[in-house]
């Protein structure tokens, strides 16, 4: 890997890092607000809404230019978004106008690496990305619980500079600052980008015309004997992933009554997992051998379902890490399939754009029910348990229909080096 891979993988980092710091300041922000515990969860869904109503766009924006100008306006919205939290907007709307520019920025940082990299690469690279992203996510919870604590608020507070009246009087607002730097930095990072050379299509104005497109791209991957499960996987990877983010926090707090910052401290040990079951797979799994790994999720959703014994921080941490390391070790060579799949078969951005609508539909659904289940006061204890049986469930289900997809046509051939697909 040389200076430009690297460069890509900073920018992705610090634009996450603050993704997930904000969003730990966002539901502190709700608190505050004394919103109900239902909204907490909706953060995700307000965030998620663009990847899902802009899909038929965002790949063929992302397709339109050059990535890393992609990256830098996208980074642009992210940091409104932050500043619209600042200036008191609903932190749902707010967060909804971060989403914005995630969506936008997506398509944009996993297609350069179809353009950047051979695709003999492309599960080392991901294992790359997956694992700085799952990083930024530790650190980001991390950091954005720190920001909350009485003790280290009050500090920052407490610093001014000379002369200058900053106008940073409380916490959320101290909060918010700090963010929008590390957004900052990433959007520097951006510029530094190198240009991968690949032709790029003129953004097609008719909106028609684009929905036509994506449709057709979706369609193309959900048939694709490889596309199908690999993007099926994923799918309900990142809905879960997403809610877990939630359930980990309400039940930290109900099985081991920890606050927002500590809880939001088990979110990054999830992480830590995840961060070595992408290193594990980058090291251990090719292209080929991929589709090997799919019992992994059922075993993740059996293993989630044993949070509902555990009341000892001792116990909850290596938990929390195993589930992790089934996570990440599962997701990555999967993610690796459907950019190799998409890229050859519709281009690297209109194929992200798909897999963003998917996953992110899962996410807004998933999150949803979550919220529903609070709002109707389910016990976290039951919805652990029914979270886990329906990823477990799912997973099998998957499984059942790569065996039938391989009974039919042997399309883990495709994957051969000497094969007709590169």
């Amino acid at each position: 890997m040389n200076l430009g891979f690297y460069i890509i993988m900073a920018a992705q980092f610090f634009s996450a890092l603050a993704d997930n710091a904000l969003l730990i300041a966002a539901i502190a922000i709700l608190r505050d607000m004394h919103a109900p515990t239902s909204y907490e969860p909706l953060l995700k869904t307000f965030f998620t809404v663009s990847y899902v109503a802009l899909a038929a766009f965002v790949g063929a924006f992302a397709d339109s230019m050059p990535k890393w100008r992609v990256m830098f306006i996208s980074n642009g919205v992210k940091i409104l978004g932050c500043s619209l939290m600042f200036l008191d907007v609903h932190p749902l709307v707010a967060y909804a106008v971060v989403g914005l520019g995630a969506a936008a920025y997506s398509p944009a940082k996993y297609g350069i690496l179809t353009e950047y990299l051979p695709h003999r690469l492309l599960v080392v690279a991901n294992g790359w990305i997956e694992g700085l992203t799952v990083i930024a996510i530790i650190l980001g919870t991390v950091l954005g619980g720190m920001l909350i604590r009485p003790e280290i608020a009050h500090s920052l507070l407490a610093f001014d500079f000379p002369f200058i009246d900053t106008g940073i009087d409380t916490v959320a607002e101290m909060n918010l600052v700090v963010i929008g730097a590390i957004y900052l930095i990433a959007a520097l990072f951006n510029l530094y980008i190198p240009d991968t050379g690949v032709d790029h299509k003129v953004l097609k104005k008719n909106p028609i015309y684009l929905l036509h497109d994506f449709n057709h791209s979706l369609k193309l991957l959900w048939r694709d004997k490889l596309g199908q499960i690999s993007l099926a996987v994923t799918t309900l990877f990142w809905g879960a992933g997403a809610t877990l983010q939630f359930i980990v926090i309400k039940w930290a707090s109900t099985a081991m009554g920890l606050n927002l910052s500590k809880a939001s401290m088990l979110q990054g040990v999830v992480a830590i997992g995840v961060a070595l079951g992408a290193v594990l797979a980058a090291k251990m799994i090719s292209l080929k051998q991929s589709l090997k790994v799919i019992p992994l999720g059922i075993l993740m959703g059996i293993v989630v379902m044993g949070m509902i014994f555990i009341t000892d921080m001792r116990l909850a941490m290596p938990l929390l890490v195993l589930i992790g390391i089934l996570s990440g070790f599962f997701v990555v060579p999967m993610n690796a399939l459907l950019q190799h799949r998409g890229h050859i078969l519709m281009g690297a951005g209109h194929s992200i754009a798909v897999q963003n609508f998917n996953e992110n539909l899962s996410i807004i659904v998933m999150t949803g029910i979550y919220s529903l289940m609070i709002w109707a006061q389910l016990s976290i204890y039951a919805i652990i348990v029914l979270f886990g049986l329906c990823v477990a469930g799912l997973m099998l289900l998957i499984q059942r229909r790569h065996e039938a997809n391989q009974r039919q046509f042997d399309s883990i051939s495709l994957l051969e080096d000497h094969g007709p697909v590169r």
